[in-house]
C-alpha cells in the first residue's frame, strides 16, 4: 500500500479527519473519491439503475416497493455471500477494479476498513446529515467520523436477557437486574443442572458488547491518528467478572450462542437464559419445543457509569467509490432505512435486525408475541433498550483483526491464562498491527 502523509493528503484536498483515518492505506494509484468535485444527479427524465450488494434474502422485494413509486430510479438488488464469508473480498475485488455496485451492505464495523482503500463515498457531501435526527443517534455516531458519514443505518441489534421463566421459576428467581445478581442466579442454576448462558471464547464480539455496556471505548478517531484504551476500568472490570464466572463453572466455555450444541442443550433445559441481540429471537425460535417457555427482560446492569444495553452486529447501506449516481443512492438508503415502507419491507422480506429509524419500529413489531407467552417485548425491552446505549463507542480499522487478536487470548483460557491478560496482551498486538499498517496509533489512559 503506498504511503499517504496527513500533509500530502491534505494536498489531495481531502479533509484532516479523512487524512487520519486513510493514515497510510490506500488503494494503489487512486485518488480518494471524496477530494473530486460531488457527482450531479440525473437529469430530469433521465432513467437510471443502482445495483445493490447485500446478503439479505429477498432484498429484491424490497426494491420493488421502491421501483414501484420511482420508475426513474430503479434498483436492482445482487445477492452476495456473507461480509466476511466472500462477500467483502468480491467488493475488495471489484473496488480495486475501478468497478463495484452503487450500494453494498457492509457492517458498522467494518466501514473504517473501506474507507482505508479509499472505497466508500462521504455522503455528507450529497446531504446526508440533513437526514442524521431520522436515526437512533449511537448508530448515527458509529457511520460518522469527524467531519463525515460514510454509510446509512440499516439494521443494528440492542441487548436483552432472553430467559426461560421455567427454569428460572423453579429456583424461584426473577431476572436479574446486576450483573451480580446474575452470578447469583447463574450458581442456583448450576446446582440446578442448567447454565445461566455460555462465554464463548473464540468469537470476542460479545465480550465487546459488554465492555461496550460497561462504559469501554476502545479506539477513537483523533485529527492525528488513532488512540486505543482496551485497560480501561469498565473492560477490565468486566474481563474480570468472566474470569471469576468461567472459573466457577457459572457459565460454559464449550460451544457458542446459537451453534449446533448450544440449540442441543437449548432444548434439554440446559441453558437457562442468554444475553443477545434484538435479532435473537427469530433463532430462539429454532430451539425445540421452546415456544410460550421464554420470556425478555432488560439487560443486567455493570456497576459505576455504565449502561442499560449494547449492540451486537448491525449493517449499513454504504454507497461505494465508483457509484455514478451517489445522489440517488443516498435517497434511496435513507427511503428503506427510515419510512414505514421501506422498513416494514424489510422486516417482512429480509428479516432485518432492529431498525435504525429512531421513529418506527415496524408494525410486525409492536404486537404481542405468542412464542415469548404474549410478551410485547419489542416495546417493552428492546425500544428502551435503544434509548441506553453508550454513545461514544466507534469502530476502527483492523476490527476483525483486532478480534481475532483477543480470541486467540481469550482460547488460551482453558490453559490457565486469564481473560484480563488477554486483554491486556490483546492491546499492546492491536497498537503493533496498526503500526505495521503504517497507520498511526497511541496509547492512552482514562
Amino acid at each position: 500500500m503506498s504511503s499517504i502523509t496527513r500533509r500530502s493528503a491534505l494536498a489531495l484536498g481531502l479533509s484532516a479527519g479523512t487524512a487520519a483515518l486513510l493514515g497510510a492505506c490506500s488503494t494503489p494509484g487512486t485518488n480518494s473519491v471524496n477530494s473530486v468535485a460531488t457527482i450531479p444527479a440525473a437529469q430530469p427524465g433521465e432513467k437510471i439503475t443502482l445495483t445493490y450488494w447485500a446478503w439479505l434474502k429477498d432484498l429484491q422485494k424490497v426494491c420493488d416497493v421502491w421501483n414501484a413509486q420511482h420508475p426513474l430510479i430503479q434498483v436492482e438488488a445482487v445477492w452476495t455471500p456473507g461480509g466476511n464469508s466472500g462477500g467483502y473480498q468480491k467488493m475488495y475485488s471489484a473496488l480495486a477494479a475501478g468497478g463495484g455496485p452503487d450500494l453494498a451492505q457492509v457492517e458498522l464495523r467494518s466501514i473504517p476498513e473501506f474507507m482505508l482503500v479509499n472505497g466508500l463515498v462521504d455522503v455528507s457531501r450529497y446531504g446526508a446529515k440533513q437526514y442524521a435526527e431520522r436515526y437512533d443517534p449511537t448508530l448515527w455516531n458509529q457511520v460518522s467520523y469527524l467531519d463525515g458519514v460514510y454509510g446509512i443505518p440499516q439494521d443494528a441489534g440492542p441487548m436483552a436477557l432472553y430467559y426461560r421463566q421455567d427454569l428460572f421459576q423453579k429456583i424461584g428467581a426473577t431476572p436479574p437486574t446486576s450483573w451480580q445478581d446474575w452470578a447469583t442466579i447463574a450458581a442456583e442454576l448450576r446446582k440446578a443442572g442448567s447454565y445461566i448462558d455460555c462465554f464463548a471464547l473464540a468469537d470476542s464480539s460479545w465480550f465487546a458488547a459488554l465492555a461496550t455496556q460497561a462504559g469501554a471505548s476502545w479506539l477513537k478517531a483523533e485529527h492525528d491518528g488513532w488512540t486505543i484504551n482496551m485497560t480501561d476500568r469498565a473492560t477490565l472490570e468486566v474481563a474480570e467478572f468472566f474470569d471469576r464466572a468461567i472459573d466457577k463453572d457459572l457459565v460454559t466455555t464449550n460451544y457458542g450462542q446459537y451453534s449446533a450444541p448450544w440449540f442441543a442443550a437449548a432444548a434439554n433445559g440446559q441453558i437457562a437464559s442468554l444475553s443477545s441481540a434484538s435479532w435473537g429471537d427469530a433463532l430462539l425460535q429454532g430451539v425445540s419445543g421452546a415456544s410460550g417457555k421464554w420470556r425478555v427482560a432488560a439487560l443486567p446492569r455493570w456497576t459505576g457509569k455504565g449502561f442499560g444495553s449494547s449492540y451486537v452486529g448491525g449493517s449499513t447501506a454504504a454507497v461505494f467509490a465508483h457509484s455514478k449516481h451517489p445522489q440517488e443512492a443516498l435517497e434511496f438508503a435513507v427511503w428503506m432505512t427510515t419510512s414505514r415502507e421501506g422498513i416494514d419491507a424489510m422486516i417482512a422480506n429480509s428479516g432485518i435486525g432492529w431498525s435504525p429509524s429512531k421513529d418506527y419500529i415496524g408494525a410486525q413489531r409492536q404486537q404481542p408475541s405468542a412464542f415469548f407467552g404474549g410478551q410485547d417485548y419489542n416495546q417493552q425491552i428492546f425500544l428502551p433498550a435503544t434509548k441506553q446505549q453508550n454513545p461514544d463507542w466507534s469502530w476502527w480499522p483492523l476490527t476483525q483483526q483486532s478480534f481475532e487478536i483477543l480470541s486467540d487470548g481469550f482460547r488460551k483460557k482453558a490453559s490457565g491464562t486469564s481473560l484480563v491478560s488477554s486483554v491486556k496482551l490483546a492491546e499492546q498486538n492491536i497498537i503493533e498491527a496498526f503500526k505495521n499498517k503504517g497507520l498511526s496509533i497511541r496509547k492512552v489512559t482514562s
